[in-house]
């Protein structure tokens, strides 16, 4: 049976009278990856800002192991991710790790830094500049510094852009690890081959509500298309009917 870690409910966030999420449900289960995917304005980092208590929902209800989102606990349950890798250039890979530890104020934390970084093939940067570092290294000590206080659902905004053929592959293969670990991903992307072969399921909205969701093969199965066919048709096809 599988276990649920986050449901939405109806989930309303509106600016003035436009509505940027428009009653969104989903739920995410324990040890999965979901692609969020929509065009731009969809609401898809207003659902995840709204989820991790960044924004303030207007309505509806969002549970993370069956207790309300704004509960102090569940936030260490939470981990995101920006577009942008959120990191200091001044300081050193390791001392991001140390950085991380005492806000979470964790103890023995060295030995779980280590584990980390051996864990994501970053350890040899372990004394270098964060400005330094490539962009897919950064994304990497972004997904380091999230894992500190060891939490159980990983919210990942655009991970892919602007990230060569071999950071991506690396990134999709740590991404892998943690759901192997068991822990939750849920990646707002608008790169569907990289979501293609790496996610379990598929969320596609738009006008902050959702068209479609399912797996790969329940999509193309809803909307009657052929085993052939690729995510990006698929996307296209449930968002070109949506007037």
């Amino acid at each position: 049976m599988e276990e649920k870690v986050l449901q939405v409910t109806n989930l309303t966030k509106h600016y003035k009278r436009k509505n940027a999420v428009d009653g969104i449900s989903f739920s995410l289960n324990k040890g999965e990856i979901v692609a969020l995917t929509g065009p731009n304005g969809a609401g898809k980092t207003t659902t995840i800002k709204c989820i991790l208590g960044l924004l303030r929902k207007n309505e509806g209800e969002i549970f993370i192991n069956g207790t309300d989102n704004k509960s102090k606990d569940v936030k260490y349950k939470l981990a995101y991710i920006p577009e942008t890798p959120d990191i200091y250039p001044m300081l050193t890979v390791w001392e991001h790790l140390k950085f991380m530890a005492l806000v979470y104020k964790i103890n023995n934390w060295t030995v779980v830094a280590e584990k980390i970084l051996s864990k994501f093939d970053i350890a040899d940067k372990k004394d270098e500049l964060a400005k330094n570092l490539s962009k897919g290294m950064k994304q990497k000590l972004s997904i380091c510094c999230a894992l500190i206080h060891n939490p159980e659902i990983f919210f990942v905004d655009e991970p892919f852009i602007g990230l060569d053929p071999k950071a991506v592959r690396e990134l999709k293969d740590a991404f892998k690890a943690l759901k192997e670990e068991g822990k939750t991903i849920l990646i707002s992307t608008h790169m569907l081959d990289a979501a293609e072969n790496l996610c379990d399921r598929i969320i596609v909205v738009k006008k902050g509500r959702v068209l479609a969701e399912g797996s790969i093969e329940d999509l193309r199965h809803k909307i009657k298309v052929s085993q052939e066919t690729s995510l990006e048709d698929i996307f296209l096809e449930v968002t070109e009917d949506e007037k």
